[in-house]
């Protein structure tokens, strides 16, 4: 079957997250309703790079589409866009997918960010965006804390408790924080992560950002493995995937 990658945005905030579950809307099942239209009315099944928790948004997320004909990337992307309003996603780009490719196996790397509206007044524009954090938080403490992670390490203290990973070793290849006017946007990239892994860091990292802990508690609550140690899970709002990476890159057009 007539195999394509889709380079797909989404605002999470109306969906159960990006896969399937027993009661919600997901944007899987939005995909894939849409999709039927395109294999004679047999809805398949659409395999994504990650499978975001509900109210996580997506610029990049990538995932590939099987269907029976044989259609151009451009109509593939046009009639997914077609059927799948008026909810908000947005299939931005097609492409043929290589012979042996997988959204998921195949991505070598991923990146999020996760962004802080660090200001007394609540947002407006960007309600729903961002997570409001009105105490002033040191940036720059911030950042300093979360070099220390970065590395291959066992990131038990991090990962949610429902966790289905075999293994909590992930090689943190990146955790930028920086200051931009009212804004904290920390930026994380990992060739994979944990479940909750990038909003239980942020979470930690705030707690050295208000000064109630110093910048190498982050460490040592790595160090400890134990989630008990670690701060609060940050809220899912604040918190987009931005881009999936592939050894081979994707052709878009």
């Amino acid at each position: 079957m007539p195999a394509y990658a889709l380079l797909i945005e989404y605002d999470g905030a109306p969906f159960v997250g990006w896969q399937r579950q027993g009661q919600g809307l997901s944007v899987q099942q939005v995909l894939e309703e849409a999709a039927a239209h395109l294999n004679g009315g047999t809805e398949p099944t659409l395999v994504a790079a990650g499978r975001t928790d509900a109210g996580v948004h997506a610029e990049g997320q990538v995932a590939q589409l099987e269907i029976a004909a044989a259609l151009p990337p451009e109509r593939v992307r046009e009639a997914l866009n077609f059927h799948s309003r008026p909810h908000p996603v947005s299939v931005l780009a097609a492409a043929p997918a290589p012979e042996g490719w997988s959204a998921r196996f195949s991505a070598i790397g991923r990146a999020y960010r996760y962004r802080i509206l660090n200001r007394r007044a609540r947002p407006a524009l960007d309600l729903g965006r961002v997570w409001h954090v009105q105490r002033r938080l040191d940036a720059a403490a911030m950042h300093e804390a979360a070099q220390m992670l970065l590395g291959q390490h066992d990131f038990s203290a991090f990962r949610a408790a429902a966790c289905q990973a075999k293994s909590p070793l992930r090689t943190l290849d990146r955790l930028d924080v920086a200051r931009l006017g009212d804004e904290v946007v920390i930026t994380a990239a990992a060739r994979s992560f944990l479940h909750h892994q990038v909003r239980n860091l942020v979470g930690t990292l705030v707690e050295v950002g208000w000064g109630r802990r110093p910048q190498s508690w982050p460490r040592s609550v790595l160090d400890g493995r134990d989630r008990a140690l670690a701060g609060q899970t940050a809220p899912p709002e604040g918190l987009v995937l931005t881009g999936v990476r592939y050894a081979d890159p994707l052709d878009w057009g």
